[in-house]
């Protein structure tokens, strides 16, 4: 596998290596041993899987407690994946990374802890899987307005669908300091 870093610390692409032949093809979607050295947490609790169509936007979202690192991946269709750092403190604080994942690049994104999370879905439906560091808790979970002008994300969804809580969430702006995580 090929290991990115983007310009976002901790966040990375995992380009895994496919071995392919008439047949089909196979590869590696974790191996603990081979993640921990590219610096991806093995401690993974929860694995989830949601399903999206064309223009449904899912994000931005954290937990603060129950802080989650994700490694998250497409297993059939496309999605465009966002990363934005909230660690008040950081130097990189609001700002954004995006990469397309699909089942047909099969790329994976590391998103540690710290980060907020989004993506929207590109192509007719999507099956989007990943791995947590942390357990869901929806008393924990925190939304970030998905078109905030302060970040700036440049999604390829003008319009999309989105849940009443995504729809109604704040700015990072407005959100209150206790409820970000810290940097370092």
């Amino acid at each position: 596998m090929e290991v990115i870093e983007t310009d976002l610390p901790g966040v990375l692409i995992i380009d895994p290596k496919v071995f392919g032949d008439a047949r089909g093809f196979f590869l590696e979607t974790w191996n603990r041993e081979c993640y921990e050295r590219a610096g991806i947490p093995s401690g993974f609790v929860q694995d989830n899987l949601s399903f999206s169509r064309s223009g449904i936007l899912r994000g931005l979202h954290y937990q603060k407690p129950n802080a989650q690192g994700k490694l998250v991946q497409v297993l059939q269709g496309e999605v465009y994946d966002v990363v934005v750092d909230i660690r008040v403190g950081s130097p990189t604080f609001g700002k954004w990374m995006g990469e397309t994942l699909s089942a047909e690049n099969r790329r994976q994104l590391f998103v540690p802890v710290g980060y907020a999370h989004g993506f929207c879905v590109t192509s007719d439906t999507a099956l989007f899987s990943y791995k947590c560091t942390d357990i869901y808790n929806p008393q924990a979970e925190v939304s970030i307005f998905w078109n905030d002008p302060d970040i700036g994300i440049d999604w390829p969804v003008s319009n999309p669908e989105l849940s009443l809580k995504d729809r109604d969430a704040p700015t990072l702006a407005k959100l209150p300091r206790e409820r970000l995580p810290s940097y370092g």
